[in-house]
């Protein structure tokens, strides 16, 4: 883990409450609407912290869909490598 990184990106309360909610139930596969759903906050909002998440590694994409001429991302934990897990 990247503490510098981390220390960065949960300065905002918005984003620790992403990153808590796609760690949740073993990670989670969500996309930014999904999640605007679920912290009831503005899809704009939750796709700014999304991808700024994104760019600093403590998420990553996980997949895309078509839906209505538009593409649907969606963001995952990244993959621990198995010596970062037995240290958690």
């Amino acid at each position: 883990m990247n503490w510098q990184l981390l220390a960065r990106a949960n300065t905002h309360p918005l984003r620790i409450s992403i990153l808590e909610i796609l760690s949740m139930d073993g990670g989670r596969t969500l996309s930014p609407n999904e999640l605007s759903y679920e912290l009831r906050m503005p899809l704009s909002n939750v796709n700014y912290h999304v991808t700024q998440l994104l760019e600093s590694g403590l998420i990553e994409l996980a997949g895309e869909r078509k839906v209505r001429g538009a593409t649907e991302h969606f963001y995952r934990e990244p993959a621990r490598a198995p010596q970062q897990a037995l240290a958690a």
